[in-house]
């Protein structure tokens, strides 16, 4: 009987049900505390008080959500506001930082070394928050801006020499030289040309850059004082803060022992998490096909 060899790359079927049951076991992992995040936020918070977190709930209430939805308009202003960021801030993040890491991953360019070694340096060394905040409100006039939300995060320089990494192993210098003697201006070659062949690494900068934009509250602590420009995660933080300090308050308590006794504790913090969680989940799988791509290219070569 004739028996054909297996090719040296591929593996036995043991040791692909193996690999598959541990992929399984690993996803399970991450994806089983976000089930059980939802489902202590559906649950009643003295069954919680009695018998902690679990994933099959003795009582399921939805307190945490009506509390936290009981002024919806607040809520949907937050989201409003951290969608508008999130987008504006991203798309700028992602031109700026590709604008910065492509002439300085040119190897003609004559101010290559100087411009790498200023974007390195602040990776080592910053002002401090302190003359950022004067920088911010009293020189550029920033203070309540939108403004102030998106340019703390517009340049990270460890992702600018991410795509320096990566522009400089995929593009190669002669499809720019033939571009140049096709007649293409530098403009030109990078809208046309680099850039759509650099949409893995873009695509990774623009997951980074919307998460960072998305679960940035601490610059809404800073700068913002109208409460209708607060982002969604500085509204929640701030609801689970007054929570929090409804219940340490003896006297608010005493006066209001109906009110206390409803007040959602650890649901409301679990109900918070799944609802800012959600843009971030559906955002995730248009960016996973570019995903591994451009961040491997861009953090192994160079």
């Amino acid at each position: 009987m004739k028996t054909r060899s297996r090719h040296w790359s591929q593996i036995s079927p043991i040791s692909n049900a193996l690999l598959h049951m541990g992929f399984v076991a690993l996803s399970l992992l991450f994806v089983l505390p976000v089930v059980l995040v939802f489902m202590v936020s559906v649950s009643d918070g003295d069954a919680i008080l009695k018998n902690g977190y679990s994933f099959f709930p003795e009582t399921f209430s939805l307190v945490a959500y009506e509390a936290l939805f009981k002024d919806y308009s607040t809520i949907v202003g937050g989201y409003a506001v951290s969608i508008g960021i999130t987008i504006a801030g991203t798309i700028l993040s992602v031109l700026l930082m590709a604008l910065f890491a492509y002439p300085i991953s040119r190897g003609d360019y004559p101010f290559r070394a100087f411009f790498t070694f200023f974007l390195f340096f602040t990776m080592l060394f910053n002002g401090g928050m302190v003359s950022r905040y004067m920088v911010y409100t009293q020189v550029l006039d920033l203070k309540d801006s939108y403004m102030a939300l998106i340019l703390p995060l517009l340049i990270v320089p460890f992702n600018v020499i991410i795509m320096r990494t990566f522009f400089q192993s995929t593009i190669h210098p002669s499809l720019i030289d033939s571009a140049r003697i096709d007649g293409a201006g530098e403009i030109r070659i990078f809208f046309r040309i680099v850039l759509p062949l650099s949409l893995p690494v873009l695509a990774t900068m623009a997951l980074f850059s919307t998460i960072a934009y998305w679960n940035d509250w601490f610059n809404a602590l800073l700068y913002i004082d109208s409460e209708d420009k607060y982002p969604l995660q500085y509204l929640m933080r701030r609801v689970i803060n007054d929570v929090q300090y409804l219940r340490n308050n003896i006297t608010v308590a005493a006066q209001n022992p109906e009110l206390m006794s409803k007040l959602p504790d650890q649901s409301l913090q679990m109900a918070m998490a799944i609802v800012g969680m959600g843009p971030i989940l559906i955002v995730y799988p248009f960016f996973q096909k570019y995903f591994v791509k451009g961040l491997t290219v861009g953090a192994i070569k160079g």
